[in-house]
């Protein structure tokens, strides 16, 4: 899962990074509102950690930049303590939630987890394609009952695939969505054959069927009924 932490304090910006990896979490930093609308017009995000003032603008205008273009990233608002108005105007141009400063981070991460599980799993922790069954809190997968043991990028290039399943996904986007930032030093595809055909391979061990399918000159499918 991928979050973009539009934050210009940078201290506290890079200690949410680094408690975010920790949870799994692929994160990418924007301080100001420039780069914030650079990334999200480049990349699309399971979530965004929205901080309302900006040195360059208001994160409010970035919000309604996301909604006009009609971009599906789910929005957690950061404001002040006392911004009850910041609030109220962030929740009805169609922010998901809030948090106000100074916050726990694990109350944070909660409620990243628990947007992206409204948003794409219709609020539930437990995704079931078939055969293969998610937690997507543990971060356990199963193939017919059996646990399946899997790399932190193999997770998350199976839920990825799930997430979007019977679309086909360019390898740009499977890369972007995988190495975030990093994205741009990587000169080939070399990395997305070797992460699918592992997890295809790891999957067929277990006894599960071949649901990643290659489109020939665009991407990969993960395709089911």
């Amino acid at each position: 899962m991928k979050i973009l932490i539009v934050e210009d304090e940078e201290e506290l910006s890079k200690n949410i990074a680094t408690y975010l990896k920790q949870e799994n979490y692929i994160c990418d930093l924007a301080y100001d509102y420039k780069s914030a609308l650079d990334k999200i017009y480049e990349f699309d995000y399971d979530c965004i950690l929205l901080d309302i003032t900006l040195p360059d603008g208001n994160g409010l205008n970035i919000l309604k930049d996301l909604k006009d273009n009609k971009k599906a990233d789910g929005v957690i608002i950061v404001s002040a303590k006392d911004a009850l108005d910041d609030k109220l105007k962030g929740l009805k141009l169609g922010a998901d939630d809030y948090i106000s400063k100074p916050f726990h981070l694990s109350e944070l991460s909660a409620r990243i987890s628990a947007l992206i599980r409204r948003r794409q799993f219709d609020g539930k922790n437990i995704i079931v394609i078939n055969e293969i069954t998610i937690n997507t809190d543990s971060r356990i997968v199963s193939i017919n009952g059996k646990k399946l043991d899997m790399t932190k990028m193999q997770y998350d290039l199976l839920l990825y695939f799930i997430v979007n399943k019977n679309r086909v996904l360019s390898k740009t986007a499977i890369i972007e969505h995988l190495s975030g930032d990093h994205a741009e030093y990587l000169d080939n595809y070399d990395v997305v054959y070797a992460h699918i055909k592992n997890l295809k391979k790891r999957i067929a061990e277990a006894g599960g069927n071949d649901y990643i399918k290659s489109i020939y000159g665009m991407g990969y499918k993960f395709e089911v009924e």
